[in-house]
C-alpha cells in the first residue's frame, strides 16, 4: 500500500506527464491525490523540492519496472533483442505514456541539483539494464549508452507520432552496433 507521500508523488508525475509543467503546483498535486489543501506542500516546501522528489518517486518506479524485467531471461539473438527493445519502446508511449511525458518534462525542469541528480542516477540505471540485456546477445558494455540514447529518441518520436513503428531502424542500429 502507498504512503501518502507516495500517492501524492504519483499523482504529480501524472498531473506531469498528462497536463504539463504549467500544471504541476502543490495545490493540483493535492487535488490529483485526493488529499486536502497544503498536504503536498507540507511535504515538499518548494516546487523545487516537489520536483527533486518527483524525480525520486520515478526512479524508484523506473528501477522496479526493469528489475522486473530483468526476472524475465536476457535476450540471446538479435531478433530477441530488437523484439525486447520495440516492446520497451512501445510500452512508454501507449501503456506508460503519462510517466514517460512525465520523464521528458522532467528533463526540461531539471535544474536544480535534486531532479538532476535523480535524472542522472535513473539514466545510470537503465544503461545499466540495457548492458545485462545486451550482454546476452554478445555486445560489449560500451553499446549500452548509444542503445539508450537511441532508444530515447524513439520514445519521443513514438510520442509525437504513435503509429510509428520502431522495429526497421532498431533492426538496423543493433545490426551497427554489434557489428
Amino acid at each position: 500500500m502507498p504512503t501518502r507521500r507516495e500517492l501524492l508523488l504519483d499523482a504529480a508525475i501524472d498531473l506531469l506527464g498528462t497536463r504539463g509543467s504549467r500544471a504541476l503546483t502543490h495545490r493540483a498535486v493535492d487535488d490529483a491525490a485526493g488529499m486536502p489543501a497544503g498536504s503536498a506542500s507540507n511535504y515538499f516546501r518548494t516546487r523545487d523540492a516537489l520536483l527533486a522528489a518527483l524525480a525520486e518517486r520515478l526512479e524508484e518506479r523506473d528501477h522496479a519496472d526493469w528489475t522486473a524485467l530483468s526476472r524475465m531471461p536476457a535476450p540471446t539473438t538479435v531478433e530477441q533483442l530488437v523484439s525486447a527493445a520495440a516492446t520497451f519502446v512501445g510500452h512508454a508511449v501507449t501503456t506508460d505514456r503519462a510517466r514517460t511525458m512525465a520523464r521528458y518534462a522532467l528533463f526540461l525542469e531539471a535544474q536544480a541539483d535534486g531532479p538532476r541528480d535523480a535524472v542522472r542516477r535513473g539514466r545510470g540505471r537503465l544503461t545499466e539494464w540495457a548492458a545485462e540485456q545486451l550482454r546476452g546477445v554478445g555486445a560489449d558494455d560500451a553499446v549500452a549508452p548509444i542503445l539508450v540514447d537511441y532508444l530515447d529518441g524513439l520514445i519521443l518520436h513514438g510520442i509525437v507520432a504513435p503509429d510509428f513503428d520502431p522495429r526497421p531502424g532498431l533492426e538496423r542500429m543493433v545490426a551497427a552496433l554489434l557489428d
